[in-house]
């Protein structure tokens, strides 16, 4: 209901009026497994477990067979009637784009155009066999082939291909073999993509599937929002058709946006204006096609239709005469013969190779959990860093550059009626057509209108940006990982930025572990239920207790942290604190051997008209630990919350437990038990003893393996939950104060010279009570 003032009521929460009670005994540790019989743990020797893994029957060759080659297990169960007109359907669409993907991502990969029709090609092929994906369509993706491009351009650049000009007019006359280097280029991806296929291979054979965890979402946003910047600078040139050096390595694209605005004015107006026109068509139909993706069945192949018009218009016009317009000039009309690349090459481009075969893997993965959560069914991450991996290698035969998915062509597979490989194995064969038959008809096509489609599809990389604002209120570490690693990419380049980026998001988590949160606990009146009281108000904490919750691990990197959070929790240091009673206890009995002190059962008095030469200021605020000091010198009984004697500043101690709530650890190390070790001894020394709750089992049974029990820390001191250990303090606190007042009286009998005298005066004070009860009644 809205208020005058213009505000509306908050909602109302719904009550909830049920409850329960549970009436238990309090558990600890001991006493649960002395009541509930633990189940024997069958551990089998390695000879019994190598007899088992190796052990075969047809059931499990089966399943195994079924695992490495997933295509037995869909293709049994495929629905022709149901499934094949809509995998043809697009199986066309997709060909279709692939084809042009293909020729416009080869630009980034640094080789001639032609081969990215085969690298659109020969993947799916294996794939098909070996994927477990059925959505994702398989070839080229723009951040790989950059990645690609960036090494091929390291290891052929155009210097090393420079010859004199043919004309020979002056010495300084030189052009580049452009026949020489593109061939050169081509070996260098083909060996770069055989090497990706191994380590691939490799990964999947050992199970690194979950190496991709680490690449978390954030990371993959910077790096991929960087990768899209790259790309958009390597296009420009060719966009403008402007010519600039080949730059790779640390500030690479800095450098070339220098040259590129040096060189403005060599803009070819032909080239530029079919690139422009090219880009704003494309991204107005691609936004057609998202916003009327309900209403149109198939989204309109955008890219082929202004492929074909530009290629038409480029050959009646005569573009590359009249404009002197770049164009692709020759695309092999056939397929070349498998060769093996160079394996000497493999030492030049170890280092890149992994993170290519990480971030292709990763990125493929990442579009197949999607399509694979939205049709129903799973992948197995460590298949397809096998299928991708046979699938590179076969690629790599066949003068390819690595293939992973991409995004667009994947949503055009799925949103066009996909249901399986099939519809990829249909677009390969649109590729091979287009190889064969239509490599002539493109050779007129503008290199600048593949470079704007390319920039076209970058819109969704770029709309990344966007994400920061959100992950900064959702999470301010998610945002510097994202923003981290985007300008390191840029920076740095992918290969090291990525890398950069991955060792900042490790760190950013190791700093998490090592300052985690903890918080100090109190209960909500007359329940079980302990919430942090810097958080919640009307919050009690239990008198003379303490209870502090570690939320992580306890390890050797952040041990100190544990202790500071003690600290902090219960008020004091416990080390220092016996380090003062141990110095005040001195005093204390070097005064006693002096007579200026006496010391009695009930503890240390002052003796009359004595002078104390001890009262001198106790100017060592902090003193150095002295864990070693025999504790036989504490033999007086001293009340340390009262005044003392001696001008010693030692620090109250106002609790006598202190509970750790132990849910959120999930591991120790031995430094850790050790450290926890440490802990408890240095509060039972002052008296305060340590309790322990929510331990998981088997967080306790490593606790045993390194000795952390024994005859003074106890599992009866380890409880199931808080409010265990809790009710056993309030019991054992009410049991010691019944003993203390019968402690009490009967040292008044025996302090007392005639006790039959004490016990009348006692008797006489009763009745003189029962008395003036009765004249108040009679009064009233």
């Amino acid at each position: 209901m809205a208020t005058p003032g213009g505000r509306s009521e908050p909602p109302q929460l719904p009550e909830y009026s049920c409850s329960y009670v549970v009436s238990r005994p309090v558990y600890t540790e001991l006493a649960l497994q002395q009541q509930q019989e633990r189940r024997l743990q069958e551990r089998k020797t390695l000879r019994e477990r190598l007899v088992k893994s190796c052990s075969c029957s047809r059931k499990r060759a089966l399943g195994v067979l079924k695992i490495l080659l997933p295509i037995l297990d869909w293709l049994p169960k495929y629905r022709v009637k149901e499934w094949l007109l809509s995998d043809i359907i697009s199986g066309v669409s997709t060909g279709l784009v692939g084809t042009l993907q293909g020729m416009a991502y080869a630009l980034l990969a640094s080789v001639p155009v032609g081969y990215g029709l085969y690298s659109a090609f020969f993947p799916i092929l294996t794939y098909f066999i070996f994927g477990t994906s059925r959505h994702i369509s398989v070839g080229p993706f723009p951040v790989v082939s950059l990645m690609v491009g960036s090494v091929v351009l390291s290891m052929a650049p155009d210097e090393r291909f420079l010859v004199s000009d043919s004309n020979g007019t002056a010495l300084n006359a030189t052009v580049v073999d452009t026949t020489a280097r593109d061939a050169e280029r081509v070996l260098i991806a083909s060996t770069l993509t055989l090497l990706v296929g191994i380590i691939q291979l490799i990964f999947g054979a050992l199970q690194i599937g979950f190496i991709v965890r680490y690449l978390a979402d954030p990371l993959i946003g910077g790096f991929t929002t960087a990768a899209a910047f790259q790309v958009l600078v390597s296009q420009l040139k060719i966009v403008l058709n402007v010519s600039t050096k080949n730059y790779n390595g640390v500030l690479s694209i800095i450098y070339t946006l220098i040259e590129i605005f040096q060189n403005i004015g060599e803009t070819n107006l032909a080239d530029f204006i079919a690139a422009l026109l090219t880009i704003i068509v494309c991204m107005a139909v691609k936004e057609l096609n998202d916003r009327f993706k309900h209403k149109i069945p198939i989204p309109i192949p955008i890219e082929v239709i202004v492929t074909i018009v530009a290629t038409g218009i480029s050959y009646g016009a005569d573009l590359e005469k009249k404009y002197n317009a770049g164009i692709v000039k020759s695309i092999p009309r056939g397929f070349l013969p498998p060769t093996l690349p160079p394996v000497s090459l493999f030492s030049d481009m170890l280092a890149a190779s992994f993170s290519i075969a990480v971030v292709a893997y990763a990125i493929a993965v990442s579009v197949g959990k999607v399509y694979a959560t939205k049709h129903d069914y799973t992948i197995d991450g460590n298949q397809e860093f096998i299928a991708f991996g046979i699938s590179n290698i076969f690629s790599g035969f066949f003068s390819c550059f690595v293939a992973t998915t991409a995004l667009s062509r994947t949503a055009v597979q799925e949103s066009t009626g996909g249901k399986t490989q099939v519809a990829g194995i249909i677009s390969a064969g649109i590729v091979m057509v287009a190889i064969v038959a239509l490599g002539k008809l493109l050779e007129p096509l503008q290199k600048s209108v593949l470079a704007a489609v390319v920039i076209a599809n970058l819109k969704g990389m770029f709309m990344q940006v966007c994400d920061v604002p959100r992950l900064w209120r959702q999470n301010k570490t998610d945002s510097v990982i994202w923003v981290f690693t985007c300008v390191m990419s840029i920076i740095l380049g992918l290969d090291l930025g990525l890398l950069a980026g991955l060792i900042f998001g490790l760190l950013t988590v190791v700093l998490r572990v090592q300052f985690p949160s903890w918080n100090s606990l109190g209960s909500i009146t007359s329940t079980d239920i302990y919430k942090s009281t810097k958080i919640y108000k009307n919050i009690v904490e239990p008198e003379g207790v303490k209870i502090l919750r570690f939320s992580s691990p306890i390890f050797y990197g952040n041990v100190d942290g544990f202790k500071k959070c003690i600290k902090s929790t219960v008020g004091f240091d416990a080390i220092r604190v016996y380090n003062k009673r141990l110095k005040a206890l001195r005093r204390i009995q070097k005064l006693i051997k002096k007579g200026q002190l006496r010391a009695t059962k009930n503890g240390v008095i002052s003796d009359a008209g004595s002078t104390n030469n001890a009262f001198e200021p106790d100017e060592d605020i902090e003193e150095p630990e002295e864990l070693d000091i025999p504790t036989k010198e504490i033999e007086i009984r001293v009340d340390w919350n009262s005044e003392l004697p001696v001008k010693v500043n030692v620090p109250k101690v106002p609790i006598h437990s202190l509970v750790l709530d132990c849910g959120a650890i999930s591991f120790l190390d031995v430094v850790g038990v050790k450290s926890l070790r440490m802990v408890v001894k240095e509060f039972q020394r002052i008296d305060v003893n340590v309790y322990f709750a929510l331990l998981q089992d088997h967080v306790i049974e490593k606790m045993e393996r390194c000795g952390f029990f024994d005859d003074n820390i106890r599992k009866d001191t380890f409880f199931l939950t808080v409010h265990d250990a809790i009710l056993y303090l309030q019991n054992q606190v009410k049991s010691r104060e019944s003993q203390d007042s019968l402690l009490e009286t009967i040292n008044l009998i025996q302090d007392c010279k005639d006790p039959l005298e004490l016990m009348e005066k006692e008797l006489a004070d009763e009745e003189l009570d029962v008395q003036d009860e009765a004249m108040r009644r009679l009064a009233s």
